[in-house]
């Protein structure tokens, strides 16, 4: 599953690279980590609207939900949604119908294990040059100005299955052929589940060892220094 990302580009390298502009410009600026537990805002390209970019909180809150701090406190946090599952969850289905996005990235982090280590050695996993790509996603709108998204998963290639090597799952990164048809709103439901089990990217990434004390709770992540590679 995928609970941590980054996105370090500038706001003009992002709207020149999807042909769209921040909606709320002032809520951008470069991360070098963000964690799906601290239920943060990720960036996005709606379906309804693909010439803005949204601020979206990490955690799809479905339409049906009233109570969002009841539902923050249940075991349901809706991070990520498995392509498996998606059009017949209660919290999902509405979304991955008419309401699909793009979540812009550069990278994400993922745990892994090797025998004789105590707990999970963190790789970061990217793009050549650490080029801009896009999760598929699904959202809702709870109010004019409040949209919350979740990322779709799949089960993990074999470059992911050596990675995330336990439960060898992996986010479902577009080809960026098929960002435009993610968000296509006349697919029914064949169609996107085509997309989902033949649009991952068929550009290679790759991964490194980053710091160790990733998983320490008070370790501050946020910058430069995490993306480095470490022996």
């Amino acid at each position: 599953m995928c609970y941590e990302t980054s996105l370090t580009k500038t706001t003009r390298q992002i709207e020149q690279r999807f042909s769209s502009t921040m909606k709320v410009p002032l809520l951008y600026e470069p991360y070098y980590h963000r964690s799906a537990y601290t239920y943060p805002n990720l960036f996005c390209i709606p379906q309804e609207d693909p010439s803005e970019i949204f601020p979206m909180e990490w955690g799809l809150v479905p339409f049906w939900v009233h109570d969002l701090e009841k539902h923050r406190n249940s075991k349901y946090k809706n991070w990520n949604a498995k392509k498996e599952n998606v059009f017949t969850s209660k919290s999902f289905k509405g979304s991955i119908k008419n309401k699909r996005c793009l979540i812009i990235a550069d990278g994400f982090f993922e745990p892994h294990y090797e025998p004789g280590v105590k707990g999970a050695i963190p790789k970061y996993c990217y793009l050549e040059e650490r080029k801009l790509f896009t999760f598929a996603g699904i959202y809702t709108e709870i109010d004019s100005d409040y949209w919350t998204v979740g990322l779709i998963t799949t089960e993990a290639n074999d470059f992911f299955a050596e990675i995330h090597n336990r439960k060898k799952r992996m986010p479902l990164v577009l080809d960026e052929d098929f960002e435009g048809e993610w968000l296509n709103p006349s697919l029914n439901e064949k169609n996107v589940q085509e997309l989902m089990d033949n649009g991952f990217t068929k550009e290679d990434f790759f991964a490194h060892t980053v710091r160790r004390d990733f998983y320490t709770r008070d370790a501050n992540l946020n910058v430069p220094g995490t993306l480095e590679p470490v022996d």
